[in-house]
């Protein structure tokens, strides 16, 4: 035989790949989350923030095929690049009234797989990328920008915690 074969050596490119990926995006996590990199988004009329570490991608709104016997919130199953993904609507998940953006404004933000949480969030609107270093801490993880536009981070790590959430079942 004479060495490895070229799928192999891709396997292994595509694994180191991974592995680096995955220190930054812990690196990024250590350093201080007040000069974080956020996306901003609207969910439920709301302005809040999300950890570029802890999202995958922002794809655009597909319709879900509903789940039999599951919560109001948990709008069902989408394909997202081969992989069935559930949908979260996550103003509902927090007892807020829906937002008032157009269909075609609406987005679906999936986790990142480091989460270990095949899902993603429905969002009514991107609003781009904020800095937690240009803005003032209030309590509860809540920011001020310098329009005096206050915003809500939310940490995705936290949310595949919570008990209520990973249970999409009707109990």
């Amino acid at each position: 035989m004479s060495g490895p074969t070229p799928g192999t050596e891709r396997r292994s490119r595509l694994r180191q790949y991974q592995v680096q990926l995955l220190e930054r995006m812990q690196a990024a996590k250590t350093g201080a989350p007040e000069g974080g990199r956020e996306l901003g988004v609207l969910i439920g009329g709301h302005q809040c923030l999300l950890d570029l570490t802890q999202i995958s991608e922002i794809v655009p709104l597909q319709t879900a095929t509903p789940v039999p016997l599951t919560q109001d919130w948990y709008l069902g199953l989408v394909n997202v690049r081969g992989h069935l993904t559930g949908v979260i609507d996550l103003a509902r998940y927090l007892q807020q009234a829906a937002g008032d953006a157009a269909p075609s404004e609406r987005r679906l933000i999936t986790f990142a797989p480091p989460l270990g949480f095949n899902c993603a969030l429905l969002v009514e609107r991107v609003l781009g990328l904020r800095k937690l270093a240009d803005m003032e801490a209030l309590p509860s993880d809540a920011f001020r920008d310098s329009e005096g536009q206050q915003w809500r981070r939310i940490d995705l790590a936290q949310l595949v915690q919570e008990a209520r959430f990973v249970q999409v079942g009707l109990v």
